[in-house]
């Protein structure tokens, strides 16, 4: 019978554990939380993580995607590591509803970011 532990063999886990969690600078500071995902509805890959970012002293606060590419997970700290600073960050191009549906956008961002577009790795879900 399953007692609900993770097998430590097995790099699964729950999105209840990923929403809410943090997110650190390559220094180790933690500068924002994991608030929501955006999912290729076909292939089912997370392709975004919605960050939101608080800012120094909570001044710029805001929610901004990273491509999921440019998080790494880090079991030390329990949580994802981004190589981004507040003023990449805050830098980032703007986004609304409407730009997840703008290959312009998403190619701003991932360039921004130095990650490697989704479409461009094999087996990627084909987004027109």
């Amino acid at each position: 019978m399953a007692t609900g532990a993770a097998n430590p063999k097995i790099n699964l886990i729950s999105s209840q554990h990923i929403d809410g969690a943090a997110v650190y600078d390559k220094s180790g500071k933690e500068i924002g939380k994991i608030d929501h995902f955006m999912i290729d509805m076909e292939s089912g890959r997370v392709l975004y993580a919605v960050v939101e970012f608080c800012g120094f002293m909570c001044l710029h606060p805001g929610h901004h995607p990273l491509p999921w590419t440019s998080l790494k997970y880090d079991r030390d700290c329990r949580g994802y590591l981004a190589d981004v600073t507040q003023d990449l960050v805050e830098s980032a191009p703007d986004y609304t509803d409407e730009s997840w549906m703008d290959r312009e956008w998403e190619t701003r961002v991932h360039q921004h970011y130095a990650a490697q577009p989704y479409w461009q790795e094999s087996g990627g879900p084909s987004v027109a």
